[in-house]
């Protein structure tokens, strides 16, 4: 299976221009099928044609963040995404991300990356279509549901969206629910991050894992580190450091 198809999404007609050439340089024989410069033509194109093989999204454009297409339609194909911002670096990977790239793109880099998206196609098993088998290769995996809990002389279910944040003391981890009350989980802050919903969790620090429904208020610090305040518990603090501090106010605008 080739590259045959691209579409780009890009909101600035130099940027759009440079990929454009970049594209056909590096692979000569693939036809660029639209450039589409906001959320509302790209969802439009979309929905009135074929997907390509490729999208190369831009992250910022006129109408919004690109994500947005995400939430509209459902895009059945890879993506490699370009910004000037490296913010939304965890973000873009889970829709179709196969690559993420700093404007200006430069043409080592796009090759590259072009190259992750040929390398991934020669992997997938010939039972299905390529595009087919790579959409159900960079599936989003199961995440974490319910705990099962030692209670007295049984179990009990604690749910998910039931726990407002995990800490860890003293080598324990404990859950602490909605309702204010804890439960001890024998797993570690390590293994909860790996099976918890990126999207509904973030690991503040080395002792907290925070349910984004559980912020109440964000604080400003110094040296450009954020203070959080837990709904229920305005006596914690918790303490995102300066290098955390974007990834965190990425995740709690999503």
């Amino acid at each position: 299976m080739k590259l045959n198809t691209i579409l780009i999404i890009e909101d600035e007609k130099p940027n759009a221009d440079r990929l454009k050439r970049l594209l056909l340089k590096l692979r000569s024989a693939v036809e660029i099928v639209s450039v589409e410069e906001s959320v509302a033509s790209s969802v439009a194109w979309l929905t009135a044609n074929e997907h390509p093989d490729l999208i190369m999204m831009d992250i910022r454009l006129a109408d919004g963040l690109s994500f947005e297409i995400f939430n509209q339609i459902e895009v059945k194909c890879p993506v490699i995404f370009t910004t000037a911002y490296d913010e939304y670096a965890v973000k873009a990977f889970k829709y179709n991300s196969i690559d993420y790239l700093l404007k200006p793109v430069e043409e080592e880099e796009l090759d590259t990356a072009l190259k992750s998206y040929e390398n991934i196609l020669e992997k997938i098993p010939m039972v299905s279509t390529a595009i087919e088998g790579l959409m159900n290769y960079m599936q989003p995996k199961e995440y974490r549901k319910r705990f099962l809990l030692a209670h007295r002389e049984g179990y009990k279910a604690v749910l998910i969206n039931d726990i407002s944040f995990f800490y860890t003391e003293l080598g324990v981890c404990k859950a602490i629910l909605n309702n204010g009350s804890a439960e001890v989980v024998p797993q570690t802050l390590e293994e909860l991050e790996k099976q918890l919903d990126p999207a509904l969790f973030f690991r503040a620090n080395r002792q907290f894992i925070i349910h984004i429904d559980s912020v109440s208020q964000v604080y400003n610090l110094f040296n450009n580190k954020l203070k959080v305040e837990l709904k229920k518990h305005s006596d914690i603090e918790v303490i995102i450091s300066r290098e955390k501090a974007p990834l965190f106010k990425s995740w709690m605008e999503y």
